[in-house]
Formats: structure tokens, C-alpha cells, sequence
């Protein structure tokens, strides 16, 4: 029996994975290079001050620490062990001082204020790279993940949110999803609700409850709010304002009647509004995008927008999600520079598109033809014409040893190379090229010439 194993939550990626990753990826990133966002990386660990306190205490617990290097117990005796357990908070930096990355925001915004005298604001960054949180391994929920992150800082403009629903429709629209659902709200919404409810103060802990809602259900977030210690006739007058539904325009004008006593839920309708108008200014038609009151996104930084995509028809979480942080950078001494982002999940997109059965093949295949390979002779003029067609920037690659055509044909199938070149004597003295389509079929003789043109036409 086999002893190579791997931790629940991650995952090797063959190259067939990886090339269809890798058409996800492209096309992401093209569309944050359309928008103007350039790209940064940060490392993989950071200072566990870092990053301790931006999630909520929920989203600290999902922190991987990191155990210092070197013999760290060496010096703690015996009757001191059980402090490890007792009291976590002040043995922790003796044992853990870094730890990996949860998300990209929080190292973007420690990069922002580390490098603030190097770049211009506004600034537009995108970064693609691994995540890890400590959370329970399940179908769409990874403990290693890619996060495709895009966000603006050193502006409040709201131009940055509209451009971000314009960016997040182009993108699923260039993987070929048509039905999914862009959801926003905004926390001085919420903020408002909460007020008006008489929980003021308490909306850090109503969002982390309601954030929940399609987990656990209207019955499970009730339970959890009074655990928190919503009073009842809170979360009686909660749950109905959760509930309003509608057209965009009818579940603002409802919410305004109901929290109109809140400046700061009267704010958030407003910018809810001026986004709605930027985007019909963009002249680009979002029906997707639909407010949801009960968006609430757990994690303790927003303050504005909030955003979360989801696929129809799959049983997926959602796939982006994001919002407005106002004063993130001022957690490590940098004030008042307001950001706003969006996040691309690629491993759930990934399993999207596998479930719709939406990759191209062009997407499934790394090489785009194989040459044939019979004899010395066969192989001699397959070198040559691998080398022309590399030159034309067509992947290709040649069978590595003379064999038979069953045989080469059955290589190519399982690598999902969709053309084979095949050279034998015949094509070799008439100085043509049969070319066989695996997918279709079809077999056609080409010169040098009309060769590449199909192959790079495909």
C-alpha cells in the first residue's frame, strides 16, 4: 500500500486540470488588465499580527499559524504545558509568530502601507495566489485556494463599484456562464437596519448571523442572533426587513420607508442608487445584478458595497464576493485611505464550469498537434517540421519513438491532443502533410504552408 498521501483540503492538478485552470486564470486576468489594475504579489506568510483581528473572531480561528522555527519548548517545563491550552493568548508568541496568508486583502493593504512613497494613488492592483484557512474540508470549500483578487485604493469614488460589476459580468460571461447572480448591498445598510431594530451598535454581530442565512436557514440565524444576545423583539422586527423582495427599485423604495430614522442606512441607499446610475451610464445592461438586504458578508472590514456572485443551477457556493473597506491601511498606521476589491474563487468556478460542462476543448488540450514518428527517416523530417511549426507559435510535439499508428493515436487521444500530423514515406516524398482531426475524424493532405494556417486557425 502506497504511503504518498495529502492533507484533507488540498489538491494535486494533473496537466489537464491545470491547463483548464489556466484558461480561467487568462481570462480573468485579461479582463483586470482591461481595467487598468497591474499586478502585485505578496509572500505566503505574514506576521500573525498581520492579520490577527481583520476577519472577525470567527475568521481569526481559521488562521493556519505557523510554529517558530528551532527547539521553541525547550525552555517551558512540565507543570507550564497545560498554559498552552489554559491560556492560548500568551503563549502564542512564544510558539507562533507568522502565519499563513487567509486572504489577499489584508496583505494588500500591509503592501499599501509599507510601499505608500513608491506608488501613485489612486492604485489598482490585481493578484492571483494561493490562500489557507483552517475551515472543514467539503464540496467548494478548500483549505489551500486560489484567490483572483482586483482593488482600487486612496479613492471613495463610486465609479469603483460599478466598474466592479462590470468587470465580474465580462468575466463570466468570457468563461461562457450566462445564468449567475450578482448580489449587492451595502453595510450602512445594515447599519441602519440595526438601529432601526434597536441593536444599534451590535451590526458586526447581526451580519456575522445573517451572513449564514443560506447555510443554516432563517430558523438557525434566528437562534444564533438571540445566542448573541439580540433581544427577541430585535430579531422580531429584523427577519420581516430581511425578507423585502422586488424589482431594484421597489426593494429600495420599501427599505427606505423602513429605515428612514438612520442617517447611515439612509447613506447607503444613496450610494446604492449612484452605483445603479453609473453603471446605466456605462451604457453596459446588468439584469444580473440584484440587491439582496440580506447580503451581509461576515467578514469585520466593510464598510460600504458589499458584493457576491453566484452560479444558477449548480449547488455552489458563491463563486466572487468583495466590497468597500474605508480604513483598512489604518490598522497599520496609514488613515483615511478608502479601498474597494472583488474576489474571484477559481477552484468553485472550476467546478462550475466542470459541472456545466463549459471548458472548450481548446482548454482541455496543452499541445495543439503531434507529429507522427515510423522509422528514422519519418522521425528526421518530424524534427524539422516540429521545429517550424514551434517557430509559428504552435505547441506541438513529436511521438518520441518509431511505433505503431494505433499505438500514437491512442497517446494523442489520452492527452486530448486534438491533431496529428502523420509523416510516412508517401508524405515525406511528395513533401505533404496529413493532417487527422481526433475529434472529427477527418483527414486531409496540406503543404508546409496551408498547414500552419489550419493548425493555427484551430
Amino acid at each position: 500500500m502506497s504511503k504518498a498521501s495529502l492533507p484533507k483540503g488540498v489538491r494535486d492538478f494533473g496537466p489537464q486540470v491545470m491547463a483548464r485552470r489556466e484558461y480561467i486564470l487568462d481570462t480573468i486576468k485579461k479582463v483586470y488588465k482591461k481595467f487598468g489594475f497591474a499586478p502585485i504579489e505578496t509572500p505566503a506568510m505574514e506576521n500573525l499580527s498581520v492579520l490577527t483581528g481583520k476577519y472577525g473572531d470567527e475568521g481569526d480561528q481559521l488562521i493556519f499559524k505557523i510554529l517558530n522555527s528551532g527547539d521553541f519548548l525547550s525552555e517551558v517545563r512540565e507543570k507550564n504545558i497545560d498554559v498552552l491550552s489554559a491560556e492560548p493568548k500568551k503563549i502564542l508568541p512564544f510558539v507562533s509568530e507568522k502565519a499563513l496568508r487567509y486572504d489577499l486583502t489584508v496583505p494588500f493593504a500591509r503592501f499599501v502601507v509599507m510601499n505608500r512613497n513608491d506608488i501613485t494613488f489612486p492604485f489598482k492592483r490585481y493578484q492571483i495566489q494561493p490562500v489557507w484557512r483552517a475551515d472543514r474540508p467539503q464540496k467548494g470549500r478548500y483549505r489551500e485556494f486560489y484567490q483572483c483578487d482586483a482593488d482600487v485604493v486612496g479613492t471613495d469614488s463610486l465609479i469603483c463599484e460599478a466598474e466592479i460589476v462590470l468587470m465580474i459580468k465580462e468575466v463570466l460571461i468570457g468563461l461562457g456562464l450566462s445564468q449567475f447572480a450578482i448580489k449587492i448591498n451595502n453595510r450602512k445598510i445594515l447599519t441602519g437596519i440595526a438601529e432601526t431594530v434597536g441593536a444599534t451598535g451590535r451590526e458586526s454581530e447581526i451580519c456575522v448571523a445573517i451572513d449564514k442565512l443560506d447555510k443554516i436557514g432563517e430558523e438557525g440565524v434566528v437562534k444564533e442572533l438571540l445566542e448573541r444576545g439580540i433581544s427577541q423583539p430585535s430579531v422580531d422586527k429584523l427577519m420581516p426587513i430581511l425578507k423585502i423582495s422586488g424589482s431594484n427599485e421597489q426593494i429600495l423604495s420599501k427599505l427606505e420607508a423602513e429605515i428612514s430614522g438612520s442617517e447611515a442606512g439612509k447613506t447607503g441607499i444613496a450610494e446604492i442608487k449612484e452605483v445603479l446610475k453609473l453603471i446605466a451610464a456605462f451604457g453596459t445592461q446588468v439584469p444580473e445584478l440584484q440587491i439582496d438586504i440580506s447580503l451581509a458578508r461576515g467578514l469585520s472590514y466593510y464598510t460600504g458595497a458589499i458584493f457576491e456572485v453566484k452560479a444558477l443551477g449548480v449547488q455552489i457556493g458563491s463563486i466572487s464576493g468583495g466590497g468597500r473597506y474605508d480604513n483598512l491601511t489604518g490598522l497599520f498606521g496609514l488613515e483615511g485611505v478608502s479601498g474597494v476589491g472583488i474576489s474571484f474563487g477559481v477552484d468553485r468556478i472550476y467546478d462550475v464550469l466542470n459541472e456545466l460542462n463549459l471548458f472548450p476543448e481548446s482548454a482541455a488540450a496543452g499541445v495543439k498537434a503531434m507529429i507522427t514518428n515510423f522509422d528514422e527517416n519519418a522521425q528526421s523530417a518530424g524534427l524539422a517540421l516540429l521545429s517550424e511549426l514551434r517557430k509559428q507559435g504552435i505547441s506541438a510535439e513529436i511521438y518520441p519513438k518509431a511505433d505503431k499508428l494505433k499505438k500514437q493515436f491512442g497517446y494523442a487521444d489520452s492527452k486530448k491532443i486534438p491533431y496529428v500530423v502523420i509523416l510516412g514515406d508517401e508524405e515525406i516524398a511528395n513533401k505533404v502533410f496529413a493532417l487527422k482531426n481526433m475529434l472529427s475524424g477527418e483527414q486531409k493532405k496540406l503543404n508546409l504552408q496551408l498547414l500552419i494556417k489550419e493548425l493555427n486557425e484551430a
